[in-house]
């Protein structure tokens, strides 16, 4: 950043190339652009941290938690489906969540144990296409007010907005349980993806 100050007035601007950065939220979009914004530098932030490792750095755990990196991928993939699918089109989950236990909420969690990383980071990246195409499309065709299929117990429909706060608020949950997870598996600090990253 640089900054150049005169007598009366400071002023800070931020050199950055937009190209190397695609995650960032725009400098001064809509209401909306800054929502889905906020949520796709969350996710992006998410997968980078949880980005390359193999089965061992994906099952490490810390401290007397039992999260580990592949257990948030796979629980954040379900929550994609679980806005997107579920309350915003009253659709079917989908696999692999419509043949899992129903008595077992963790199941996400456990269940990432058995599966390859190649499986995680394919089921992660493909939940995430899929919710940012019914995103668009919804957006180009009624934007965030539009109501949801989930309903509150007085018969109250959920707006879209809602469901992309929820969204976003459990991906800022998880992207500080990321950070302390990848910080322990092989010391990778660092608030956003480097120039031009990609998974």
């Amino acid at each position: 950043m640089s900054t150049d100050t005169d007598t009366e007035t400071s002023t800070e601007t931020w050199t950055y190339d937009p190209a190397d950065h695609p995650w960032e939220p725009p400098v001064a979009g809509t209401e909306t652009e800054h929502i889905v914004g906020a949520l796709d530098r969350l996710r992006t932030t998410f997968r980078w941290k949880a980005g390359g490792l193999d089965a061992a750095g994906l099952a490490t755990s810390i401290g007397a938690s039992t999260l580990t990196l592949g257990g948030l991928l796979k629980h954040l993939a379900h929550c994609e489906a679980g806005i997107f699918n579920s309350k915003f089109r009253g659709l079917p989950l989908g696999e692999p969540w419509d043949s899992a236990p129903g008595d077992d909420e963790d199941w996400d969690f456990h269940s990432a144990a058995a599966d390859s990383p190649e499986e995680l980071y394919a089921l992660y990246d493909a939940a995430v296409a899929r919710s940012q195409e019914v995103l668009a499309a919804a957006i180009a065709d009624g934007g965030l007010q539009q109501p949801a299929y989930v309903s509150w117990p007085d018969g109250r429909h959920a707006n879209l907005c809602r469901l992309v706060c929820d969204l976003i608020e459990e991906y800022g949950r998880h992207t500080g349980h990321a950070d302390l997870l990848r910080e322990a598996v092989d010391g990778l600090v660092g608030e956003d993806p480097p120039a031009r990253w990609t998974p």
